[in-house]
């Protein structure tokens, strides 16, 4: 627990009444107080004091009445205060013993006026009480060091009032600037997480339709013919739907905005570990020869590339299956100290046209192609697509690797 001070709890609720209350009702109530204070002096006056004269209450009304006014004006209520604080003394009215409206004013500018305000005024002020001290009769050496140390002191404590206001506005605009940079990086966020889960549908689904189309149009070719090969064909449609059903759920799962249920969690995205079971199936449901080849010695990548590096190698496969019209494809990875490059070819036809921005990996193509850079892009990498050295297509990702080293998948 926090130790709190005993008048913290009795003053909180008083003082955020203040903060909340009319600027010109607070003035008006200091500004009534400060005439009281200087009336008990005239009210109750000392033995041997003058008394008090209606001259003299005047001018210590003139000393309390402009500060209704002080934060509206502060330089002007300054001024009026200033000609009426010495005039008290001049006239004998009897002045007061402390200067209360000085001392307020002098507080006021140091917190609200201007620098060039501020200093004529405290400077004013110092010459102006010295030289009315001199001309009183019997002044005591004291009664200056007491006058002018009062003036500095409310000038000091309205310069740490300015400092204080200037912090506390510093840090609330910091506040400000913090939250609207934290709502800035949750959109950020959102809108990055809604594209990848967004490549990663179109995948899971291109990839998986892909295959059932394929297998589809060579089952009623086969079933008379050969029932067998027809049964496998539906099996591997039946296959595609589950493993693109159980993709899609883990994907939709991060969409869930309630905590889950304590219970089995959900499983991890797929990674280069899973890219032998991808290529396996692929060529068992395509008809296609897929070929995996590694080189070098593989490097610990961080898990948003794992995935992006599967999801890269799934894209270029289905891009092949759906219009390469190829009868082979290699996926190759070569890894190095620094990156890791996946290359994936095929002996189809090849771009479909020069202009059609494939060649560089740099312009348009299809959806497919533009997720394929955008994930390398996301990992720091980049991808470069277009005809093969031999023909056909051939898609290249660089993408960068962890300095740990691992041991190589399966």
């Amino acid at each position: 627990m926090s130790a709190r001070s005993p008048l913290s709890s009795p003053l909180a609720p008083v003082l955020a009444r203040l903060r909340t209350a009319s600027p010109y009702a607070v003035d008006a109530a200091v500004a009534a107080l400060v005439l009281f204070a200087v009336s008990l002096q005239w009210l109750f006056p000392d033995e041997g004091d003058d008394p008090l004269s209606w001259r003299g209450w005047l001018l210590g009304a003139a000393t309390a009445v402009p500060l209704v006014w002080r934060r509206a004006a502060p330089f002007a209520t300054a001024c009026a205060v200033s000609v009426a604080t010495p005039a008290q003394a001049v006239h004998h009215a009897p002045p007061p013993d402390l200067m209360y409206g000085g001392f307020v004013v002098l507080y006021t500018l140091a917190a609200l006026a201007r620098p060039w305000q501020r200093r004529v005024m405290l400077a004013g002020w110092l010459i102006g009480v010295a030289t009315t001290i001199s001309h009183k009769e019997d002044a005591e050496p004291f009664e200056y060091a007491f006058q002018l140390l009062s003036i500095g002191c409310a000038y000091a404590l309205g310069s740490l009032t300015r400092t204080q206001r200037a912090y506390t506005a510093e840090l609330e605009d910091r506040a400000r600037r913090l939250e609207r940079e934290r709502a800035a990086d949750t959109a950020r966020a959102t809108a990055q997480e809604r594209a990848r889960i967004a490549r990663d549908m179109h995948d899971i689904l291109a990839h998986a339709v892909s295959l059932m189309v394929v297998q589809a149009e060579a089952g009623p070719v086969v079933v008379r013919s050969d029932p067998a090969r027809a049964e496998a064909a539906f099996d591997a449609i039946a296959t595609a739907g589950r493993d693109a059903m159980t993709q899609l759920r883990r994907i939709l799962g991060v969409l869930k905005e309630e905590e889950r249920e304590p219970g089995p969690r959900r499983l991890p995205q797929p990674g280069l570990t899973a890219l032998p079971g991808l290529v396996r199936g692929v060529g068992e449901s395509a008809g296609l020869r897929v070929a995996l080849r590694t080189t070098g010695e593989p490097c610990a990548l961080p898990p948003d590339t794992e995935v992006a590096a599967y999801r890269i190698v799934q894209e270029a496969l289905t891009n092949t299956v759906k219009h390469a019209y190829a009868s082979c494809a290699t996926v190759g990875l070569d890894w190095t100290e620094d990156e890791v490059t996946l290359t994936v070819t095929d002996d189809g036809r090849g771009p479909a046209a020069p202009g059609d921005g494939t060649g560089d990996g740099t312009g348009g193509g299809g959806h497919g192609l533009i997720g394929i850079r955008e994930r390398a892009a996301a990992c720091g990498g980049e991808a470069v697509t277009g005809g093969g050295p031999d023909g056909g297509f051939r898609v290249v990702v660089r993408l960068p690797v962890a300095a740990v080293r691992r041991t190589a998948p399966g």
